[in-house]
């Protein structure tokens, strides 16, 4: 949840000025943002999209929200998808930018999406 908090803060965050500050007696540049926590505060949580249901545009379910993660380079934030199995048997974990879901306050959707054009996407395994 912190994560995807802090992804929105940067991504409506504004730089205001720079200062100095002292990091074990050492000069340490940083810089100061204003950050809107109106347009923070409208977003949604990521406690409350993980384990939610994705469904495509018939409302057919095709996988549920496993995780989600912000990459190390770029920030971007990618939904880990399970898609396939049974109680979490045989199921199988595939990334999707953030940006090609929508998200209602009560659905995700993934528009033109399907279990089977899920099913082709690489797996997902988590870094060891």
């Amino acid at each position: 949840m912190k994560r995807l908090i802090l992804a929105a803060a940067l991504l409506v965050a504004t730089p205001v000025v720079a200062f100095q500050a002292m990091a074990q007696g050492k000069p340490q540049s940083l810089m100061h943002y204003d950050v809107d926590v109106n347009t923070v505060s409208t977003g949604y949580r990521s406690s409350k999209i993980v384990g939610s249901a994705v469904t495509n545009d018939a409302s057919d379910k095709i996988g549920s929200v496993d995780d989600l993660i912000v990459t190390r380079n770029d920030t971007v934030p990618y939904a880990i998808i399970s898609v396939g199995g049974f109680l979490g048997m045989g199921d199988k974990l595939v990334a999707v930018p953030m940006r090609m879901l929508q998200i209602a306050p009560d659905k995700i959707v993934l528009p033109g999406g399907t279990k089977d054009a899920l099913k082709q996407l690489p797996e997902f395994k988590y870094a060891k």
